[in-house]
């Protein structure tokens, strides 16, 4: 990994260079598309938060005359015709992007498998998964190919990759991120959010990329600032957020170090329980809305062959959406359809107010929560063969999604030579708390590893 200031002691034209021959030459299968411009655009007089920095980007969101395809044979050869709100951003502030990552397809997916392009290799054991949907994202910081990267997050895709890549990665506050450029997958659970190697780069570019947008109806119109804070904190510990063997010793490994300064205790939130359910149902009705664009008219493939509309409209779906996708379409089609929508959907919409209501009442009483982000070690490729056993594995993340509140995840202590993470929450909007606590626990983890 490489933070900014070890890029700025070593940033010359020439350091671009190797690390473009890096990704060239890597078998980690994190890009799809790397800028053809970089050196280019490294060599503009350019002043700034990330001036000169190398900053990649997932392939959902938008660049302007760069490939962006969602990881879809259905988007297999768009071109954006404009920058997403945070592309906007990284350019003003001097960043250069370094390419596109790769992705599970459409975000649908928590190994990076799904992608049309390759699944994404781990750093830390190639015949494993980086995590996903955001694993090409990870990946890249975690192999030193590039400083920084964005992903999307929609029910734990920047926090699954960044534990099981071992980097850091935050959901932010739903709204404090533009989401405008954001390929849609589940309008109302995704945020684009940071990785890095440490929680200063980290929170630099969240600095850089939140903020009010007038295009974004969703956008809370706040920006971002880290003060790091310098107090003891009253600490959850979320009962119901739970792991294998391997990952609870490590996090209790962390809970120790912890309980040396902060009040820490555990904490019950019983509609976790239903929150897996709910969260999978919301995602896949979204998504089955959103996905309808893709036609082959609109977007999406165009056949040689002109048919009825109806079988046209099919073709370009069988063929440009993967296995997971199309799966995803039918369940969200399902859930709405008329006689299932208020038993499925509308009960999930009932969770999830239910899920908030149990944040509420835990934030109230205490600063910040606490679990392990993975309930495992990072998969070996193809080991999640059954989809629902895939579903099973973002237990700990997708409660944050439904409630709409800030996560992150940061690398604790090993296990078998692998990386674990430990997640941090907070109220909505108190990122600069998860920060100083986490850079607090940074710290702590370095001084006795």
């Amino acid at each position: 990994m490489i933070t900014i200031s070890e890029w700025k002691e070593m940033s010359k034209e020439e350091t671009l260079a190797e690390l473009l021959e890096r990704i060239e030459k890597s078998k980690l299968n994190a890009f799809i598309t790397v800028n053809e411009r970089a050196i280019e655009d490294f060599k503009k007089p350019e002043n700034g938060k990330l001036a000169g920095i190398p900053v990649a980007v997932k392939d959902n969101i938008s660049t302007k005359g760069m490939l962006t395809t969602c990881a879809s044979k259905i988007l297999h050869n768009y071109i954006p015709p404009f920058d997403a709100h945070v592309v906007e951003r990284l350019k003003q502030e001097g960043a250069v992007i370094i390419g596109k990552t790769n992705m599970d397809e459409f975000a649908m997916g928590t190994t990076t498998e799904t992608s049309y392009f390759g699944v994404v290799r781990n750093p830390h054991d190639l015949d494993r998964v980086a995590g996903g949907s955001s694993g090409g994202s990870a990946a890249c910081v975690a192999a030193g190919e590039s400083v920084l990267s964005l992903g999307s997050d929609t029910g734990g895709s920047i926090r699954c990759p960044a534990s099981f890549c071992g980097v850091y990665g935050l959901k932010p506050t739903y709204g404090l991120v533009s989401r405008y450029g954001l390929i849609p997958y589940a309008n109302s659970l995704e945020q684009i959010g940071p990785f890095a190697a440490c929680v200063d780069d980290l929170a630099l570019l969240l600095e850089v990329i939140a903020g009010k947008d007038e295009r974004d109806s969703t956008s809370a119109g706040k920006g971002f600032k880290f003060k790091p804070e310098n107090r003891s904190y009253r600490i959850g510990i979320i009962k119901e957020m739970t792991g294998d063997e391997h990952v609870i010793s490590s996090f209790n490994e962390a809970v120790e170090l912890i309980k040396r300064e902060h009040e820490v205790e555990e904490v019950s939130m019983p509609s976790f329980k239903y929150a897996l359910a709910a969260y999978y149902i919301i995602a896949m009705s979204e998504a089955s809305s959103n996905l309808a664009r893709y036609d082959g008219v609109r977007y999406g493939l165009s056949l040689d062959e002109l048919t009825s509309w109806n079988e046209y409209f099919s073709r370009v779906r069988a063929e440009g959406f993967g296995d997971e996708v199309k799966r995803r379409i039918m369940l969200g089609s399902y859930a709405l359809s008329a006689g299932y929508y208020g038993k499925y959907y509308l009960k999930a919409l009932k969770v999830r107010t239910l899920v908030i209501d149990d944040f509420k009442k835990a934030l109230g009483k205490y600063d910040i929560l606490i679990s392990p982000t993975m309930p495992s070690l990072p998969f070996r490729i193809g080991e999640l063969a059954d989809p629902l056993t895939m579903y099973k594995a973002d237990v700990n993340t997708v409660p944050i999604n439904l409630s709409g509140i800030p996560s992150l995840s940061m690398p604790i202590f090993e296990r078998k030579g692998l990386p674990v993470g430990l997640q941090i929450m907070a109220n909505y909007f108190e990122e600069n708390r998860i920060l100083s606590f986490a850079k607090w626990l940074e710290e702590k983890i370095k001084a006795v590893s």
